[in-house]
C-alpha cells in the first residue's frame, strides 16, 4: 500500500518541524494532491488515521485539496484540464504540451 508509506511520510515532516511537546497542538495537516499523483485520499486519510492512533497526532487530521490535472498547448496555446491525465490538447490534438498541475502531493499548512 502506497499511501502508508506517504502517510508515514507526512507524520516525519510533522516530527522534523513541529517541537514534540507541540504535537497535540496539530489540528490539521492540509495537502494538495493531483489527479495523477498516485494518491487514493481514502486510503491516505485511513493510513495517517492507523500510524497516528495512540500517539500525541492521534487527534490530527488530513484535509485534502484535489488538484486538477492540466495541461497548456504550446502550438494552439489553449489551456485545459482533463481527468485523464493525457496530455494530448483536446483543441488540436497536439502532443506540444507543458503539464501545469495535476501530480503534486504538497504539503500545504500544518495548523
Amino acid at each position: 500500500m502506497h499511501e502508508l508509506s506517504v502517510a508515514q511520510s507526512i507524520v516525519e515532516i510533522i516530527r522534523q518541524h513541529v517541537p514534540e511537546s507541540e504535537w497535540e497542538r496539530v489540528a490539521a495537516v492540509r495537502l494538495k494532491i493531483g489527479a495523477i499523483a498516485g494518491v487514493v485520499p481514502e486510503s491516505l486519510e485511513f493510513s495517517f488515521q492507523a500510524i497516528t492512533a495512540e500517539t500525541l497526532l492521534s487527534h490530527a487530521r488530513l484535509e485534502i485539496e484535489s488538484v486538477p490535472f492540466r495541461i497548456h498547448c504550446n502550438t494552439c496555446d489553449t489551456t485545459a484540464e482533463n481527468e485523464d491525465g493525457f496530455a494530448l490538447c483536446s483543441k488540436c490534438g497536439s502532443a506540444y504540451t507543458k503539464i501545469l498541475s495535476g501530480s503534486e502531493l504538497n504539503i500545504s499548512e500544518m495548523r
